[in-house]
């Protein structure tokens, strides 16, 4: 009664029978037996059915634990993403390779507003429109799944606002998902570097995803790399 579904129906969803019951079924008796985060994802789960996106209105918060983890990562440029793919959280050696994040404000600190419209960032990234395609594609990918929230659609305007090459490439609606690859870079002090990078969710629910570079042998980048930490200015180190 407390979730709105027939007594009849409800009794052949208890027995196992193939019923199917919709999204906003299961949305309901989740309601109704006051199921936690963790145990509507597993009716869910259960139930063979995407569970619907919810917006979240409380700023993006890193807790501690990553926090940490990713200040340990020396060596390893990384940084965290919000679902919108803004820069939550950054750790030195990100600092020294990418740019000071702290310096950007707003839509400025978000990956997608930096690749087409920061002309620093751009000059970094070697082979810059075969990244910038397959970041739009990756990004078009992910937000399908926040189809009408505000707080994207104000950046997909920004950004055909400001990028030509967003706006003649957005309307192509190509879609991937690159959870890893090689980056090379051309750094204004250090020259030429190469990272292999990797896209890490984080398991809590937020949407928020740890991305990792790992410096390669090759153009001597972790040498490079080593050298950068050490002129790092000391405010520059922890973010």
């Amino acid at each position: 009664m407390i979730a709105g579904v027939g007594t009849t129906w409800y009794t052949w969803l208890e027995q196992g029978r193939d019923v199917r019951p919709s999204v906003e079924v299961l949305t309901a008796l989740s309601q109704a037996l006051r199921l936690d985060a963790a145990e509507q994802r597993h009716l869910f789960i259960l139930a063979g059915r995407p569970q619907p996106e919810r917006r979240v209105d409380a700023p993006e918060k890193v807790d501690s634990p990553l926090l940490h983890m990713l200040q340990s990562l020396v060596l390893q440029p990384a940084y965290v993403l919000g679902r919108r793919w803004d820069v939550l959280a950054w750790n030195a050696a990100a600092a020294a390779v990418f740019g000071d994040y702290g310096l950007l404000e707003g839509d400025a600190r978000n990956i997608v507003h930096m690749v087409f419209t920061n002309p620093q960032h751009r000059r970094l990234l070697v082979d810059w429109e075969e990244l910038a395609r397959a970041v739009l594609a990756s990004f078009r990918a992910e937000s399908a799944r926040y189809v009408g929230d505000p707080d994207f659609e104000r950046l997909i305007a920004l950004m055909t606002r400001s990028s030509p090459e967003f706006r003649a490439w957005w309307p192509l609606r190509d879609v991937a998902r690159n959870l890893s690859g090689v980056k090379h870079v051309r750094h204004p002090i250090a020259g030429a570097m190469a990272f292999e990078h990797m896209s890490l969710s984080i398991d809590d629910g937020s949407d928020m995803k740890l991305i990792v570079y790992t410096p390669l042998a090759e153009q001597n980048s972790i040498a490079k790399l080593e050298q950068l930490l050490e002129t790092l200015p000391a405010e520059r180190r922890s973010a």
